[in-house]
């Protein structure tokens, strides 16, 4: 069961949003990871818990940054409930779309479980509910994902395959490269490893 913390930044200017201090394994069904995220200044600012099942799609989404929550599912694509910081308004959503994300590395895992691409791929599109920060608000987006290269690393556990994905914004034509083993994002736009107790899951 890996266990570590991410750091986390804004991608363009590099200002520090905080950490993400995660656990997340494979079982029986899929994959599930858990995590607490905190302010810059060590205070918690929320929470990430995503299960997805053997093919990749979320199961269940929990989702809690500054009062806000959102629990949501693939369901008639992807469905979700957004909850404001009173309680007192719910409001539903339901896109055809396949998968979603925002700014957690839960999410990255998740979409390449999906899309299980090898380097011989055509780059595949994929459409996404992003829930942006701070207060978990809805945006459908539309991404390419190609699987540029798959490297072994050689450790003190045996080798590590490190994979590199090039992901594009259809909208914006903005490119993002990201370095994945296993079930752990080793940096990414925003993204950086920090700390890793135990090794990454291999994923049959």
């Amino acid at each position: 069961m890996p266990r570590g913390r991410y750091s986390l930044h804004d991608p363009h200017d590099h200002t520090p949003l905080g950490e993400e201090h995660f656990n997340c394994a494979p079982g029986p069904s899929g994959w599930r990871y858990v995590s607490q995220t905190t302010t810059p200044s060590g205070e918690h600012a929320g929470s990430v818990d995503l299960a997805i099942d053997e093919l990749g799609r979320p199961i269940r989404l929990e989702l809690h940054a500054a009062s806000w929550q959102v629990r949501g599912a693939a369901l008639d694509g992807v469905s979700w409930v957004r909850t404001d910081p009173t309680g007192t308004h719910a409001t539903e959503g339901n896109v055809r779309a396949h998968a979603f994300t925002g700014t957690s590395p839960a999410f990255l895992i998740a979409i390449t479980r999906l899309l299980r691409l090898t380097p011989a791929s055509p780059a595949t599109r994929i459409r996404l509910v992003a829930f942006t920060d701070p207060v978990l608000a809805p945006l459908t987006l539309d991404q390419s994902w190609a699987l540029v290269k798959s490297e072994a690393h050689a450790t003190d556990n045996g080798p590590l395959i490190v994979d590199e994905y090039q992901v594009n914004a259809l909208d914006t034509g903005e490119q993002r490269t990201l370095h994945i083993t296993g079930d752990v994002v080793l940096s990414a736009p925003g993204i950086e490893l920090e700390a890793l107790e135990t090794p990454p899951s291999v994923f049959p």
